[in-house]
């Protein structure tokens, strides 16, 4: 759940767009993937089941979703009116004894039987055909407005509620990262490997995951973001590790390469340095604002200078981080972006598909401050930047 206060400055940023694009009401569309919108203003997501968060000018809030998340939403979820829409459902599934309505007769209970001129949706890239189409048949002559992008912009600056979640997340993180280290052994799996961090996380509060466990060994590393297989660690294996709890909602994500139980080739330690090199690049820039295409070029003409690396790229260095371990803006080739205070972020140097080193990520978060950045794990930080001494 959103604390109180919280979740009213979010609703009446919310109003407030309403009333400047002269809407009675916003449905904000969420599902488990696209997480990110629902629960910036419900706190909750379901399982199975999709939905959306309704939002009127004069500040109800219903979940529109489906009765099997109905009893976890009156327990779990910031706002408790809720209803049932079947394109919400589990389809074909049966309940004869939930209430069942529709999107016409939800805005005919709230505005009567006038008919609305218009309403915003955010989430209409991401909103399933089906779902459209309901909403257009049964709001028939409303006009549908996309205000996804005003919605989004809410989330980029953070507020201390949400800096406090994120460096609570990022401290689970140091914790499960450090003991996934002590146990890179040869002979284990990476599952297990991967079980051995996401249990900690757990067990210090993760509620749920920005990404699978990533743990790949040698060429399996070149998947970018490749989930853990049974595949057994073999000395002198190059190793990308990476994890991210979320911690009520609000993800962090740490990055590493190792060696497994083996002093690296000089040619390794090159490589690494090279990585831990262009992250302090990147560390060094990260203040109010930079822009987003001079970091990434800077980076790219480094790791040119270094032998042809650029090559390798395959996304940018820098991307916020909130709901989402990796959301916009993303600080791209043409990114016009600027970071600005209150904004949270990740440096996320990343290599793959090299034919000899494969792919390699180090990756840590920082907030950034009117006069800089902090750093929300020291530890990681030092790490990558250990990297350099090897």
């Amino acid at each position: 759940m959103i604390e109180a206060k919280e979740f009213n400055r979010r609703k009446d940023n919310i109003i407030k767009i309403l009333k400047e694009k002269d809407l009675k009401a916003a449905l904000i569309y969420y599902d488990e993937l696209n997480i990110g919108n629902g629960w910036y203003i419900s706190g909750w997501c379901p399982q199975f089941e999709s939905g959306s968060v309704l939002i009127t000018d004069n500040g109800y809030a219903a979940i529109l979703g489906g009765p099997e998340s109905e009893p976890f939403a009156w327990m779990d979820c910031t706002i408790k009116e809720t209803k049932n829409i079947p394109v919400f459902m589990v389809s074909d599934e049966e309940y004869p004894y939930a209430k069942i309505t529709d999107f016409r007769h939800v805005f005919e209970d709230i505005f009567g039987k006038s008919k609305l001129d218009k309403i915003g949706v955010v989430g209409l890239n991401s909103m399933p055909y089906g779902v459209y189409s309901m909403l257009v048949e049964d709001l028939k002559g409303t006009d549908i407005i996309d205000i996804t992008d005003e919605y989004e912009k809410l989330r980029i600056i953070k507020s201390e509620y949400e800096i406090g979640l994120i460096q609570h997340s990022f401290e689970i993180a140091d914790k499960a990262f450090m003991e996934m280290l002590e146990n890179v052994k040869e002979g284990i799996t990476e599952v297990y490997l991967a079980g051995v961090a996401e249990g900690r996380m757990r067990k210090l509060g993760a509620n749920r995951f920005g990404f699978q466990t990533i743990v790949s060994a040698e060429e399996r590393s070149c998947g970018v973001v490749p989930t853990a297989t049974e595949r057994k660690l073999k000395k002198g294996d190059m190793l990308m590790l990476g994890i991210s709890p979320r911690y009520n909602g609000y993800a962090s994500s740490a990055g590493y390469v190792t060696v497994v139980e083996s002093e690296p080739a000089s040619d390794q330690k090159q490589y690494f340095r090279m990585l831990s090199e262009a992250y302090q690049i990147t560390r060094d820039m990260l203040k109010p604002g930079m822009v987003g295409r001079d970091n990434y070029s800077r980076i790219k003409k480094f790791l040119m200078d270094q032998g042809g690396y650029e090559k390798y790229i395959v996304c940018p260095f820098v991307h916020t981080i909130g709901l989402h371990e990796a959301e916009a803006p993303f600080f791209g080739p043409n990114s016009d972006d600027i970071l600005k205070p209150g904004m949270t972020v990740c440096i996320d140097v990343s290599l793959f598909g090299h034919p000899g080193f494969n792919g390699m990520r180090v990756e840590t978060g920082f907030l950034i401050t009117d006069n800089g950045s902090k750093p929300f794990s020291p530890y990681m930080d030092n790490l990558i930047k250990d990297l350099s001494n090897i």
